[in-house]
């Protein structure tokens, strides 16, 4: 078989002169996008890009998690029930992918990350004040975060805003009020800048949604939806873990933190307790 039996022919239609129109390459700044990889190791080490790659994907597809959060949130504040399960479920998925991306890094070996570690200075992923806005989104919520933001005004401003802002689950049960349920008051009217704690009244109300599906099955469908966003968030999380064990050991990270025990701890963080707290209460 001939080179010119095996290439596809243009087709008439297809526009080829793009100089005065909008292209797949301004269209997604792409000479920006793939201009911002600048590994600093001298002479530059091979899997450094594959670091940076790794790390600004999983930005942006923080950047889009944190977008639908917003959203979702502002639907349950308005009621939109099914609008807000929509957006988590699109959240779901990027939490999916981002969990997936692990895999990638976890091919650098030990030997080829010493190579170049020690040029990356103090940066670290424990600075991402993205990652640090989905936490405060879903309930983690942490004040003494906002210092290492401090010489960023742009990314101190948003997560203040996110610090005092209402979490998604606070919405959810704000909205569960609404629709008659018993929610305290003390939950209904919390201080929203602090971490989400279990509250033992509410997690009969979230027992009851459980026990009677059919006639709150909206609110039964967002739960699981709930439980599934926390799932998800915690096999990132112990991915994460994974990963920098197998990279690092049991080295200190490079922000300073006490690296895999750290992240550890992490593991025992909480965004909805009464949702797995009612799993105990049914049936027994």
């Amino acid at each position: 078989m001939s080179v010119e039996h095996n290439t596809r022919k243009i087709e008439d239609g297809v526009v080829t002169d793009l100089s005065e129109k909008m292209s797949y390459g301004r269209y997604l700044d792409l000479d920006t996008l793939l201009s911002a990889q600048h590994p600093v190791s001298k002479p530059e080490h091979h899997d450094e890009l594959l670091f940076i790659i790794q790390h600004q994907t999983s930005e942006l597809w923080m950047k889009l998690a944190i977008h639908e959060l917003v959203s979702a949130r502002e639907c349950l504040r308005n009621d939109e029930l099914g609008a807000a399960l929509k957006r988590i479920a699109r959240v779901k998925h990027i939490q999916n992918v981002l969990t997936q991306q692990w895999s990638v890094l976890a091919t650098l070996t030990p030997a080829e990350y010493a190579e170049f570690r020690g040029d990356l200075g103090n940066s670290s992923g424990f600075q991402s004040v993205q990652y640090r806005a989905i936490e405060f989104a879903l309930g983690n919520k942490n004040e003494r975060m906002l210092k290492v933001f401090e010489s960023e005004p742009e990314n101190y401003a948003l997560l203040k805003k996110e610090l005092e802002s209402t979490t998604l689950y606070d919405e959810f049960l704000r909205l569960i009020a609404r629709r008659g349920l018993y929610v305290p008051e003390e939950v209904l009217n919390r201080d929203v800048t602090k971490a989400y704690e279990a509250n033992e009244e509410l997690v009969a109300t979230m027992t009851k949604i459980y026990e009677n599906s059919t006639e709150y099955w909206d609110l039964y469908e967002t739960c699981e939806a709930l439980v599934d966003l926390e799932d998800n968030f915690q096999f990132w999380r112990f991915r994460h873990l994974r990963v920098v064990t197998r990279t690092i050991g049991m080295k200190i990270g490079t922000g300073g933190s006490s690296g895999v025990g750290f992240l550890q701890r992490a593991l025992d963080l909480t965004f909805f307790p009464e949702l797995f707290a009612l799993r105990t209460e049914i049936g027994a």
